[in-house]
C-alpha cells in the first residue's frame, strides 16, 4: 500500500484530518513528525547538539529542555531556526522512511504527519501529498488559541500573540505554494464534518488506485 504524507501551514488541521481518516480506516498506520521531535529532544546526543547550538539558555536548572524558549528563539531567527531543523530533521526523516519502508507490503495504508513535508524535500519518499489547507483569518485564530488559551486575554497580550502567531505562519513555506505542489488538497473551513466527507473522497480514490512505487 502507500506512502501518504499529510502536510500544510501550522494549525490548519492536520492532526483533524488524520483523526478523520483513523476514524475510516482503523488498521492504517500513522507516523506523527512532531511527536518523533518530542521524543527526539529527550535524547542525550541530541541534548548536547542543542546545547552547543543554543546553550544553557533553552535548558532549565534541572536539565529539561524548555520548549517554550526554543520555540521562542527559532520563531523569530531564521538561522537558530535552520540550526534546530539540520539536528532534527535527518533524525526524524530516518524514522518515517524506515516506517514507511516496512509497511509498503501491509494492506494497510501509511499515512506521515509532516508539517515542513515540503521544506525538508520529504515529499519525495511519498507516494501521493495531501495538504490541508484553510483560509489565513482561520489559521491565525486556530493558532492563537492554541498559544494563548480560549479565555479573554488584554489588547496587549493579543497583540503580541498576534505577533507572534503570525511570525511562525510566515516561517514556514506559504501554503499557497504547498498547495501547488500537493497531489490532492482539502480544506478545514468548517466543521470536522466536512472534513470527515473529503477524507473519505480520497480514501475511497485511492482505494481505487492501482499502486506502483514512483
Amino acid at each position: 500500500m502507500p506512502a501518504i504524507g499529510i502536510t500544510g501551514g501550522v494549525s490548519t488541521g492536520k492532526s483533524t484530518f488524520c483523526d478523520c481518516l483513523r476514524e475510516i480506516l482503523p488498521g492504517a498506520k500513522f507516523f506523527d513528525a512532531d511527536q518523533a521531535a518530542h521524543g527526539l529532544v529527550d535524547l542525550d546526543e541530541v541534548k548536547q547538539e542543542l546545547l552547543n547550538e543554543f546553550s544553557f539558555s533553552i535548558f532549565s536548572p534541572g536539565g529539561d529542555l524548555n520548549r517554550a524558549a526554543l520555540r521562542a528563539i527559532v520563531f523569530r531567527d531564521a538561522a537558530k531556526r535552520r540550526a534546530l531543523e539540520k539536528i532534527l530533521h535527518p533524525r526524524i526523516r530516518q524514522q518515517w522512511r524506515s516506517e514507511a519502508d516496512k509497511h509498503r507490503t501491509s494492506p494497510e495504508f501509511f499515512f506521515a504527519d509532516i508539517p515542513l513535508l515540503y521544506e525538508t524535500t520529504g515529499e519525495t519518499l511519498c507516494d501521493r501529498v495531501v495538504v490541508v489547507a484553510c483560509s489565513r483569518d482561520i489559521q491565525l485564530a486556530n493558532l492563537m488559541g492554541r498559544m494563548g488559551g480560549r479565555g479573554a486575554q488584554p489588547v496587549s497580550d493579543k497583540h503580541r500573540l498576534e505577533a507572534d502567531a503570525n511570525a511562525m505562519i510566515n516561517s514556514q513555506m506559504p501554503l499557497e505554494e504547498k498547495i501547488k505542489r500537493s497531489d490532492h488538497v482539502v480544506w478545514n473551513n468548517s466543521d470536522k464534518s466536512v472534513l470527515a466527507n473529503q477524507a473519505a473522497t480520497l480514501v475511497d480514490l485511492w482505494r481505487q488506485e492501482k499502486w506502483t512505487k514512483r
